[in-house]
């Protein structure tokens, strides 16, 4: 899926004259970076930074949060789909910490609660995410954490926190909850990147369409969603919300501090193989 014009009716992505470095405000999510826009009773987020393959800021991070309660509480939408660009959903987090959006930065003033991961679990009206690309790290979590996926077949999911140095709790106690632990351990241990028929196959998600058939189909997954009774719904996705359960929150926000995961972002930015790599497994590029 690709970013056209805006459609007539429509809310700009920000006001005209105001700064990209501002909280979100209206249907203006706090970056440039993410697009919200009204199509029909829908409101939809498209991430948007090409010139980092839609590398998220925290404020993009934020920015998706937000959207989420924005649609939970304005009375003209039914429900929210989030989308990405070109061949790109979301990668994760912006290793390399630019961005022009940044009213919000990674340290103390992100944590873990400005991550959208849990709010998009709780969010009261249907949340369908159009995965149109390459989708890993904080980006196939938010697949995960949608009501549900539908999913482009040129689409690849990655787990590749433990490159990272990144004790990632969240994606190992979702992860054995939806595929169990051997798969668990397969793909957060090597690394290894699924095609969309081999996620669909494991149950990470539920439907894959073709890609030029993906804008239409995600918005038909939505609008089914919609349709179903509130009230019901909500003491559905409850029930389903307690059977994945809680993560160990303490332990992986003390892991994003620790010299592991400040080894691995720097590997990551000099292109390399983290010091923990014994030498003779060193490769040149980055895990």
């Amino acid at each position: 899926m690709t970013t056209g014009p805006r459609p007539p009716g429509t809310s700009p992505a920000r006001p005209p004259g105001t700064s990209p470095a501002r909280p979100p405000e209206g249907d203006w999510l706090g970056t440039p970076f993410l697009h919200f826009t009204r199509e029909g009773p829908f409101g939809v987020c498209r991430l948007d930074r090409p010139e980092a393959r839609n590398a998220m800021t925290p404020a993009m991070y934020f920015g998706i949060k937000y959207a989420v309660k924005h649609v939970d509480t304005d009375p003209d939408l039914a429900g929210l789909l989030i989308t990405g660009t070109g061949d790109v959903f979301a990668p994760g987090g912006d290793m390399g910490g630019g961005g022009a959006d940044n009213w919000l930065t990674f340290g103390s003033a992100l944590g873990m609660d400005a991550l959208p991961f849990d709010t998009l679990r709780q969010s009261v009206k249907p949340v369908v995410a159009a995965v149109n690309g390459l989708c890993q790290g904080g980006g196939m979590q938010i697949a995960l954490c949608a009501d549900i996926a539908v999913v482009s077949d040129r689409a690849t999911f990655r787990v590749p926190e433990l490159y990272r140095g990144i004790a990632d709790t969240y994606y190992s106690h979702m992860l054995t909850r939806l595929i169990g632990p051997v798969r668990t351990r397969d793909l957060m241990f090597t690394g290894r990147t699924l095609t969309a028929a081999e996620a669909h196959d494991w149950g990470l998600i539920a439907r894959v369409v073709a890609h030029d058939d993906l804008a239409d189909a995600a918005r038909e997954v939505l609008g089914q969603c919609c349709r179903t009774a509130p009230a019901a719904r909500t003491v559905i996705k409850s029930s389903i919300d307690n059977y994945i359960g809680l993560y160990d929150r303490i332990g992986m926000q003390a892991s994003l501090g620790a010299p592991e995961s400040i080894e691995g972002f720097l590997a990551f930015k000099e292109r390399r193989s983290p010091s923990w790599v014994h030498p003779d497994l060193r490769i040149d590029g980055r895990l």
